[in-house]
């Protein structure tokens, strides 16, 4: 159901302290409704937090059984409210519960602030979403290796025999340092980008004005507008400009169909130095093969190394779907990522489903490690056929915007850690870090009722 709405700008927000409280606009009721909205910079620190927690002797809640606990944890923001920013699994019919160990940013669990304490709430699920209050507890993770608070809750208090609603183990607290994808490049991450063309029929005719690859009278063919659109974003990542370059899907003079062929011609190595070199390539070899197919993405996937960027350009109509897609999930694990840029305005459903955004790709029960595919099409960044200076910016920032979440989740899964900086290179962003793995227990305070958990 509706229940209002508030237009308001961040500015005024900021402007007020960080914090403000509104009334709601757009229904007509008896009751005024107000909406408090508060705003904090979030602090660049990418530390992650791991915690596993265990309970003992809890309060019994269920009359005609033991209780179902789970655990919601609550930032303090700086106007001293609690948000919920994590909720554990629930245990059930347990007073003594353990449950599995989670990982949460520190910014989202305290803004990187390691001083400033964290509310924890301990509950019995309750089918109807009435869940009751076992009892709560504080903790500052600086000190979480020293932790013994006392139990306090009012009602309980007045009952003279109260001692506690059972104790919260905290088994193990590690705050991981985790790498920004700058602290990767400042240190020396070497990228390598490789480049992989259609040639295939599909494309038309490149000596008909109006098909992909066209280039005549003044005219670039859409293919070639994006490889330099794309190719000279993505080459400041590659430290020494060399990059190989291939076509697929093209028939040789010979009669030989390639699906890897080298766009220089030189068949020991298929480097071209500089991006005008690999478009003087692309050019050459529109002149000396015909377009073919079928539209194969495999091959070229399996010749990349290091860590790649594979810019791949096609109109889309794909032949081997289901080995490009085992080529991928097999390739998740490599430091390897994927853009497809679609040429043209055929159907990029094959494409949308390569990149995995809204469910990880899989092929044969097997779900990729990582998503390592970002489809773009290009013609949604053209003007009348041109692109302009904003779409060109829009272009990139579509093209690189999964590049550093995708190279971050390489090197964390395999504990890759950037070289060490200069001396003079120091980052402020988060406090020291301190871990703790001896078990930590918090008494629960009291007992009431909740009718609902966000």
């Amino acid at each position: 159901d509706f229940l209002g709405r508030l237009d308001i700008s961040l500015g005024e927000i900021m402007s007020r302290g960080g914090s403000v409280e509104k009334p709601l606009t757009g229904i007509k009721t008896k009751k005024n409704s107000s909406i408090i909205i508060s705003a904090e910079e979030v602090n660049p620190c990418a530390d992650t937090i791991a915690f596993r927690f265990s309970g003992k002797n809890l309060d019994k809640k269920d009359f005609f059984g033991k209780s179902d606990p789970f655990l919601v944890f609550y930032r303090r923001n700086n106007n001293d409210r609690f948000i919920a920013v994590h909720k554990t699994e629930v245990i059930k019919k347990t007073l003594n519960p353990v449950w599995k160990e989670f990982k949460i940013a520190s910014r989202l669990l305290c803004n990187g602030n390691y001083s400033r304490d964290v509310k924890v709430e301990c509950y019995d699920w309750d089918r109807d979403g009435g869940h009751d209050l076992i009892g709560e507890f504080y903790f500052v993770l600086k000190e979480a290796n020293q932790l013994r608070l006392p139990a306090s809750f009012e009602k309980k208090l007045k009952k003279k025999k109260y001692t506690n609603s059972g104790e919260i183990i905290m088994t193990k607290m590690e705050i991981e340092e985790q790498a920004s994808y700058m602290d990767y490049i400042r240190s020396g991450l070497q990228l390598e980008f490789d480049i992989g063309i259609d040639f295939t029929a599909s494309n038309g005719d490149p000596n008909v004005p109006t098909t992909l690859h066209y280039n005549g009278s003044g005219q670039q063919s859409p293919y070639l507008k994006a490889l330099l659109a794309v190719g000279k974003v993505c080459q400041e990542y590659d430290s020494d400009k060399r990059f190989p370059a291939y076509g697929f899907g093209a028939r040789f003079p010979n009669g030989l169909v390639s699906h890897s062929f080298h766009l220089n011609g030189n068949p020991d190595d298929p480097e071209c130095f500089g991006m005008d070199a690999v478009a003087g390539a692309y050019l050459h070899s529109l002149q000396t093969v015909k377009l073919y197919g079928p539209t194969n993405f495999a091959p070229i996937i399996q010749l990349v190394a290091d860590y790649s960027i594979l810019l791949m350009l096609t109109d889309g109509i794909i032949s081997d779907l289901a080995k490009t897609k085992e080529v991928i999930v097999n390739a998740s694990h490599l430091p390897l990522s994927i853009i497809i840029v679609g040429i043209g305005n055929a159907d990029f459903t094959a494409m949308d489903e390569l990149d995995g955004d809204d469910e990880r790709l899989s092929s044969h029960g097997r779900q990729a490690v990582r998503d390592i595919v970002q489809f773009v099409p290009f013609s949604q960044f053209l003007s009348n056929g041109s692109l302009t200076q904003l779409s060109a910016v829009a272009l990139a920032r579509e093209v690189l915007a999964e590049i550093p979440d995708q190279i971050l989740s390489y090197m964390r899964a395999n504990k890759v850690k950037p070289n060490p900086l200069p001396p003079a290179y120091t980052d402020q962003a988060c406090p020291p870090r301190y871990n703790a793995t001896a078990s930590v227990k918090s008494p629960l305070n009291g007992s009431k009722k909740s009718s609902e958990i966000h």
